[in-house]
């Protein structure tokens, strides 16, 4: 049994249960107030659009490591299909079958337990196989619409793409911020390059997955600092994987999604953003990032957008 004593360290120190009421079930997204929306359009100046989503296809990033995770699959079910007769108006519909968080997609809150919890201290078997999530589900995040700032820790560091064995620092995130000159704040949604997407767009689907840099344990109290609404990043895992901790294994996720109420993006494509960014010298935009509002859903896909 892996030493639990610096993550119940953590854990008390960024819990937010109770702090927007027993009964909230959005945690930190509350960060994202009217005022936060106008500011961050207010930092639209070109209209320039920056997609952040993977396609939806069978060669997707799921590699087998997550049981039940399917890559989406794809089927007609009508193709040109003459409904109200032959001459005129046809018809062609699809149907997919895949796993929610299998492409670029939100964690929700409930995503997530540990020692029989889940966030706001409610009990983990409020989600069951009948109904899945009955509190805080994906359902219960009615849009996503925020500044968002990219936090390009490979390019702070100088290089394409960090090493699979390291762990994204609170002193990473601090260079990053210097480097994109900008301060994160309430209300903001950071996305934190590795540049491990590279790799599965470079068809190294494998390689993608694990080992993978991501977010060190050190990282949540650094957001929770900042009042930040959520965060999401270029890697399958999330967080470093391998664990820095031998046999803590996600650590972080029960850090954001549990005792903070933080969602987390995972397989987001921040590889064309992080070269506007760098072009355009400005590292903030406006980012929309609805979720598909599956009722009792522990995770969604998402299509995010950066504006600027």
């Amino acid at each position: 049994m892996p030493d639990l004593s610096v993550f119940r360290d953590i854990a008390d120190r960024v819990n937010n249960w109770g702090r927007w009421g027993a009964d909230d079930e959005i945690g930190t997204l509350n960060f994202i107030t009217d005022e936060v929306v106008r500011a961050a359009a207010a930092t639209v100046r070109t209209g320039r659009r920056v997609g952040l989503a993977l396609p939806l296809t069978q060669r997707g990033v799921q590699t087998g490591l997550v049981p039940g995770r399917v890559n989406p699959l794809h089927t007609m079910v009508a193709v040109n299909w003459e409904l109200f007769g032959p001459g005129f108006v046809a018809t062609s519909d699809d149907s997919v079958t895949m796993g929610l968080q299998a492409g670029t997609h939100w964690d929700a809150l409930p995503h997530v337990s540990h020692s029989g919890r889940i966030y706001n201290g409610r009990p983990a078997d409020s989600i069951t196989a009948h109904r899945g999530a009955r509190f805080a589900g994906i359902d219960k995040v009615a849009h996503i619409v925020s500044r968002g700032v990219l936090l390009d820790v490979a390019r702070a560091r100088g290089v394409d793409r960090l090493p699979g064995d390291h762990a994204v620092s609170p002193e990473d995130l601090d260079a990053a911020e210097a480097m994109a000159e900008v301060r994160v704040r309430a209300g903001d949604v950071v996305l934190v390059r590795t540049g491990q997407m590279g790799r599965y767009l470079e068809g190294d689907r494998d390689g993608y997955g694990t080992p993978s840099p991501g977010l060190s344990m050190r990282c949540p109290e650094w957001f929770h600092a900042r009042d930040v609404a959520a965060v999401a990043t270029d890697t399958l895992t999330f967080e470093i994987c391998p664990p820095e901790v031998d046999g803590l294994w996600l650590v972080v996720h029960a850090l954001h999604l549990v005792e903070m109420g933080m969602l987390q993006g995972q397989n987001w494509n921040l590889e064309d953003l992080s070269r506007v960014c760098a072009e355009d010298g400005r590292y903030q935009f406006l980012l929309s990032a609805m979720p598909e509002p599956f009722a009792g859903a522990t995770g969604t896909p998402v299509a995010p957008v950066a504006i600027f």
